[in-house]
């Protein structure tokens, strides 16, 4: 009889928590009747009732339902592991407890992951949200295609079904600082991707702040591409290679006996702007040296709390 583990992160989603349970339970009737279900319940620090309405859901399918709860807040990628690492069936599934993603596609997962395939990608194809969210979206997965992980589905995605051998992984992996979905796919395992229209939210606030999405794109980005220190080299030998010109330029000048441009202001905006590159490029290496320093020191990636009676 397979197992299945649903995985689900949860954050301030205390409104949302019953619409979900009740859309899990009815999902399963679209399974072949020997497999079992497990539902891990991630609570990743919510100030809310988030907790009291998990445990609700456990105390009704006390068979299915675990609750995890972490000390703190540490980022729903973060959560996700945590959930993994407590997770104990044969194949697993990650979903948001916000009903974005639609449960029943999870049937069609399954049956891809019994032919053989150990990673099984939901792939958002369109978004029913609209504005300056669908246009960061579109926006990221494109750069990340093009300049890290060109096998990686158009859209984006992270509603992903997966083989336990790929949980083995990921938890192995402990990476931090990282885009957890990208990380299945650079393993290299090949995948059956399914296109779908992400939903529009319904319930609560979204907590996917601006803030958020920048860090995540930052970390995406030098976790799996050396495009931002190759620029910099780039952009080095470019700025060399004009001040060389202009150098010759100048000699050239005092050569023929020609008057040399005094250029005070040029002089200024061209000091200035090697000093913001320098700053930038600075910068950019600061961020490579914090992740390994971060990876050196191997502060556990979540605390999990006693289980509630």
């Amino acid at each position: 009889m397979p197992k299945l583990s649903i995985i689900i992160p949860c954050y301030y989603n205390e409104d949302n928590i019953p619409v979900t349970a009740q859309a899990l339970i009815a999902n399963e009737a679209g399974f072949p009747a020997d497999v079992t279900f497990e539902y891990v319940m991630v609570d990743d620090g919510s100030g809310d009732n988030t907790v009291r309405e998990l445990l609700r859901f456990r105390d009704q399918y006390p068979d299915r339902v675990r609750v995890v709860e972490l000390v703190s807040n540490v980022g729903s990628y973060n959560a996700i592991v945590a959930g993994i690492s407590q997770a104990t069936g044969d194949c697993m599934a990650i979903i948001t407890a916000d009903m974005q993603d639609p449960p029943e596609l999870m049937v069609q997962m399954y049956n891809y992951w019994l032919q053989g395939f150990k990673l099984v990608i939901g792939n958002r194809q369109d978004r029913e949200e609209t504005g300056l969210q669908q246009v960061f979206a579109k926006t990221f997965h494109l750069l990340m295609k093009k300049i890290a992980l060109p096998n990686i589905p158009d859209g984006g995605f992270d509603f992903v079904f997966f083989d336990r051998q790929v949980a083995e992984h990921i938890t192995q992996l402990q990476e931090r600082n990282s885009n957890l979905f990208y990380l299945m796919v650079w393993l290299g395992y090949p995948y059956v991707n399914i296109p779908y229209v992400r939903r529009k939210r319904e319930i609560g606030k979204s907590r996917w702040t601006l803030k958020k999405k920048a860090k995540l794109f930052i970390d995406s980005i030098l976790a799996f591409s050396y495009f931002p220190i190759r620029a910099i080299s780039v952009i080095g030998l470019f700025l060399g290679l004009v001040a060389f010109g202009y150098g010759l330029y100048i000699i050239g000048l005092h050569l023929f006996g020609s008057k040399v441009p005094e250029g005070w202001s040029t002089l200024m905006v061209v000091v200035l702007f090697v000093s913001a590159f320098q700053m930038a490029a600075l910068g950019i290496i600061g961020e490579y040296v914090w992740r390994g320093l971060d990876a050196a020191r191997k502060r556990p990636l979540y605390v999990i709390k006693e289980p509630r009676k």
